[in-house]
């Protein structure tokens, strides 16, 4: 398997016209795993969900169709997929004739699992279903706008982490100042993170100068939250804990990655309104 930096990710490339699933790009997960010191089996379970709004095909007749589909890739997946080729990917189905929906949902399942190395769900959706995809906000308080000066904005410091241990709580945190860049294409990738825990009570204002140190940090959606998990379940010491992060979309893909160790916990899917 080659590296990002050996792919036609990060060049300009011709945009296919056919179907061709040979396009996905999987990066296994487990050097990046390896890098930050995450044990195997990691402490967490989870999910990545990829929105998709820019779904298009033929139909038998040679008609365009349209769909909005969500993808579960999970977390103990080999692989997760790089977005420029899931993209690509998806862009090769726009003049491709398909049989019928199902079909196409089937094909897609097929294509990404292989890709991934695990069963991926897939989930298409008539644009004129009202309940796709609902606005709403993320629950939990925002801390976005503590009085605290910054001016550390890369590599990320989890000494920035602290606790008060005389103080327990349960809580849910919200930012939205979580931003990191692409390590293929090096563009911006923004996001609003959602923390969940039961513990001593994280220091809000060290929790927001970590977040902003990963400003200028590369690195992929899903390992930048493995990244916080851990940092968080390190430095912090929760009973429980579940991390997830809303990034915006991009060539009509959104990327949501969810982790934790609370027992059946599942992602829910709500969509932000910068997404």
């Amino acid at each position: 398997m080659t590296t990002p930096e050996h792919s036609p990710l990060g060049r300009a490339v011709a945009y296919p016209s056919q179907y061709d699933p040979t396009l996905l790009f999987p990066i296994p997960r487990q050097p990046k795993r390896d890098q930050i010191g995450l044990p195997s089996p990691p402490p967490f379970h989870g999910v990545d969900i990829w929105n998709a709004y820019e779904l298009g095909w033929l139909d038998a007749r040679g008609k365009p169709r349209v769909a909005l589909a969500e993808f579960r890739v999970p977390a103990d997946s080999p692989n997760l997929i790089e977005s420029k080729s899931f993209k690509l990917y998806l862009n090769s189905l726009n003049q491709t004739r398909v049989d019928s929906s199902e079909a196409l949902r089937a094909m897609l399942a097929k294509d990404l699992s292989a890709a991934a190395g695990a069963t991926v769900s897939v989930v298409l959706l008539p644009p004129s279903v009202s309940h796709a995809f609902q606005v709403e906000p993320l629950a939990g308080e925002c801390i976005d706008d503590l009085p605290i000066a910054i001016d550390h904005y890369g590599p990320p410091r989890a000494d920035f982490l602290a606790v008060d241990d005389q103080r327990r709580t349960e809580e849910t945190l919200v930012t939205h100042l979580l931003k990191s860049n692409c390590p293929v294409t090096g563009q911006p990738d923004w996001a609003s993170l959602r923390i969940a825990y039961a513990g001593p009570r994280i220091d809000r204002a060290g929790l927001l100068r970590y977040v902003v140190s990963f400003r200028e940090h590369n690195e992929f959606h899903e390992q930048c939250v493995e990244r916080i998990f851990l940092d968080l379940l390190r430095r912090c010491v929760p009973s429980r804990l579940t991390v997830s992060a809303r990034y915006t979309r991009r060539g009509g893909l959104d990327i949501n990655p969810f982790r934790s160790n609370v027992p059946g916990a599942s992602a829910d899917n709500p969509r932000s309104v910068r997404q």
